[in-house]
């Protein structure tokens, strides 16, 4: 069948009949009292007008055409951009949370072993994070950092904690506190299994540091134990990591007193301030015979202020506000921490990180566990009595950098008690601890709640003559001192006490103390608030905002150059050769 636009009639009609319609739509229209009939065209509407309105009509719709056109290409684009950016912030979140490597926090020895927080009265509770800094040589690039590898190169294991620090976070988000534990503390290790090699011990007395062969897990219930802090989360990094870390967020400053070279961590610097980044950062945060005496507490003094830098920095404008400066600090982050699975995805770590940027730097304050001599071995250390307070404090989230630092004057009363009641550390008091109660490891078990404590480990244990009714601490002339400060680690009230003829302390257990480590009922020195100026007094503390200290160089000869014993000082002189760490 023909159509009838085939033919030369309809080609003449297709041309005209879009003028025709058009026309009329612009040129006719009805005019009153004409009967409906097209009025006459005036001058003004006939001759050339009429080419130029068509030309204005085809105009309007070719711009219009082209604005569709302009319309759609934006939107197919804006589209296609945000397609893009959601599938690189996929790529990116799947990216880093790949690199996170999570184990469980606790290993299942002991029901818990990590201990549980307590709300507030508006039902927020605290955050604690045991920080761990591992010596191992768990990777290439650690033995190469780290050195003392063998031909073999990587080993197995996960080394020793030699950097341990405590990390609270207030339940209201309004301060922090973070304390370092020396790794040179001797304590009780309790019964672990690493879950990730199979090694297992049954418990032992030794450095804290070393429960780090046993997994993460028993490094947490260690501190735990040794505290009495409940720890929330952990967070492990080695030595690849803080070089990383430190190149992500373009160096941190660090000021030194004196010309230092510690000819064991390669730490060389001159006097003043430097930028601290990669290996130099490595150096200087494993510096041990650089600063103070030589010893691990001159470390985690020079640890804090280069960590007060970092947070200052990352608080500084502009840190956190370059997405390529973020990712490169995430990327790095991730890839250089070992976490529990508490923490084990990017959100979560995101969700700390906010919750510690709402703490000002003023209100962070780095200190030190306080310690004494280790009665037994003269190169380590054990707690000393101040040291309660201070677990205290973090356990029952109180500021060290409240504005007022007043408590009760009870509370004042037993954290002082505690700290100065006997000039003599609690590492130098012995206790003989007899059993009366007639059920079997109740001297054992509160003996060694007492060497757990930073008690003397020559306490001893023995049942005693016959069966007590009641408990009761008895001591020695001029022993009146030592005994108060055992009771309040104990919780035991003064009507325990008893003067006797004898030269030490015998603590009786009776049958109203029938279980548990402390007396049922009892106020312990860690159940009652703490005075914050005992909880600092030795402590080293110092907060964040603190923007011109400067790490203590060494005085003693406490390197070697070349076989001769020398200063830090004098080490740097010598070694003209070598190059400075830093500029």
């Amino acid at each position: 069948m023909t159509d009838p636009g085939d033919g030369p009639v309809g080609r003449a009609t297709r041309r005209r009949a879009p003028e025709v319609p058009r026309q009329r739509a612009e040129e006719d229209s009805v005019t009153p009292g004409t009967g409906g009939r097209a009025a006459p065209r005036s001058a003004t509407s006939s001759g050339s007008a009429t080419p130029d309105r068509t030309r204005r009509g085809r105009s309007r719709r070719r711009r219009a055409r082209r604005g569709r056109r302009i319309l759609r290409t934006a939107v197919i684009s804006l589209s296609l951009l945000m397609l893009v950016t959601a599938g690189a912030g996929w790529w990116f979140y799947e990216h880093l949370n790949g690199n996170l490597h999570s184990v469980p926090l606790t290993d299942g020895t002991a029901s818990d072993s990590a201990g549980k927080e307590k709300a507030d009265s508006f039902g927020r509770t605290p955050i604690n994070i045991l920080v761990m800094g591992s010596d191992g040589r768990t990777s290439a690039s650690d033995c190469k950092l780290g050195g003392g590898c063998s031909r073999t190169g990587i080993q197995s294991g996960s080394g020793n904690a030699d950097v341990e620090m405590v990390l609270h976070i207030a339940a209201d988000r309004s301060n922090a506190t973070v304390m370092s534990i020396p790794r040179d503390t001797v304590t009780t290790v309790p019964a672990c299994k690493n879950t990730a090699s199979g090694t297992a011990t049954g418990g032992y007395t030794g450095m804290v540091n070393s429960a780090l062969q046993y997994g993460p897990a028993c490094q947490v219930a260690t501190v735990h134990q040794l505290t009495g802090i409940p720890i929330d989360h952990f967070v492990q990094l080695d030595f690849s990591g803080v070089v990383k870390m430190s190149d992500a967020v373009g160096g941190v400053s660090a000021c030194v007193d004196a010309d230092v070279y510690d000819t064991y961590s390669h730490l060389k610097l001159a006097k003043g301030t430097h930028t601290l980044k990669g290996v130099a950062a490595l150096e200087f945060v494993r510096s041990r015979h650089g600063f103070g005496d030589g010893s691990d507490l001159g470390r985690t003094y020079a640890q804090h202020i280069f960590l007060s830098s970092m947070i200052r920095k990352f608080k500084s404008a502009g840190t956190l506000t370059n997405p390529a400066a973020v990712y490169k600090l995430a990327d790095a982050a991730t890839k250089a921490l070992t976490v529990d699975t508490g923490l084990g995805s990017v959100k979560k770590l995101v969700g700390l990180a906010t919750d510690l940027d709402k703490v000002p730097a003023k209100r962070i304050t780095f200190a030190t566990m306080q310690t004494a001599p280790d009665p037994n071995d003269s190169d380590r250390v054990v707690p000393a009595p101040a040291a309660r307070s201070l677990f205290a404090t973090i356990a029952h989230d109180q500021s060290l950098t409240a504005a007022s630092g007043k408590t009760s004057a009870a509370a004042t009363a037993t954290a002082t008690a505690t700290a100065t009641a006997s000039a003599v550390p609690a590492a130098r008091i012995a206790v003989t601890v007899e059993n009366g109660t007639g059920i079997s490891g109740r001297a054992s078990a509160v003996a060694g709640a007492l060497t757990d404590r930073g008690f003397s480990s020559g306490t001893t244990t023995g049942n005693a003559p016959g069966l007590a009714a009641t408990t009761t601490l008895t001591y020695g002339t001029g022993k009146k001192g030592e005994a108060q400060t055992v009771a309040h680690a104990l919780g035991l009230s003064s009507s325990h006490l008893e003067q006797g003829t004898g030269g030490g302390l015998t603590l009786v257990i009776g049958k109203d103390w029938t279980g548990g480590a402390t007396f049922p009922g009892g106020s312990t020195a860690s159940d009652a608030p703490a005075d914050t100026k005992a909880a600092t007094a030795d402590a080293h503390s110092e907060t964040a905002d603190a923007s011109k200290s400067c790490a203590k160089v060494s005085t003693y000869r406490t390197v070697s150059l070349g076989g001769v014993a020398m200063t830090p000082s004098q080490a740097y002189a010598a070694a003209k050769g070598k190059k400075d760490s830093a500029p």
